[in-house]
This record gives C-alpha cells, structure tokens and sequence, in this order.
C-alpha cells in the first residue's frame, strides 16, 4: 500500500536536489513501513527557497515531506514549536505545518 510517506511525488520532490542519473530510492523501516530517502535534504532545499521568497510549489513541497518527517522520528526530536520559534519564516512554516498535521493525525 503507498502512503505519503513513500509517495511517487516525494521521490520526485527529492530528487531535485540530486546530481543527474543519482537515485533517492525509498526504503523500508522495521516496521514494515516505506519512506523516501533525501526527505531532510530536500526539506533544507525548500527552507531556504521559501526564505528566499519562493511560495506555491515550495509550499506543498514541504507539506508532501511531513509524513515522511514524522514518521523517521524527526519532530521527536526537534518539535513543531520548536521550529515555530525563531524568526526563520521558512522553518516556522514547517512547524506550522507539522502542528497542523498533529491535529489531523490526533
């Protein structure tokens, strides 16, 4: 079954910030679940686009990398208000994002 966290999208997002003819493959957790490789990669690509005034596709860019973050246990570690304070717009953007997907999951 695909979820978002191994999403064909997500592959797609990632691999832009790859050389050409490089792979990102997905790969499989120990608890039977599929992520995408390069998610945290991709996710400082897109912050500092979006610092640099970038919004519409960055912004769902980012917002197809929640699942996978959650998921390899990254807001455990750094959580959503942690990356709401501060004044990086781009980094509150994903702990508004990831708050959000908090609420949807709850």
């Amino acid at each position: 079954m695909s979820t978002p966290s191994s999403s064909p999208d997500l592959a797609a997002i990632n691999h832009r910030i790859v050389a050409d003819g490089e792979v990102l493959p997905a790969v499989t957790l120990k608890d039977g679940s599929r992520v995408q490789t390069g998610t945290v990669a991709a996710l400082l690509h897109n912050i500092t686009r979006y610092n640099a005034g970038e919004r519409d596709a960055v912004e769902r860019e980012l917002a197809a990398a929640i699942p996978t973050l959650f998921k390899v246990g990254l807001f455990d570690l750094f959580p959503p208000a942690e990356w709401i304070a501060g004044d990086n717009p781009g980094r509150r953007h994903v702990g508004e994002l990831a708050r959000a997907h908090q609420g949807d999951s709850a």
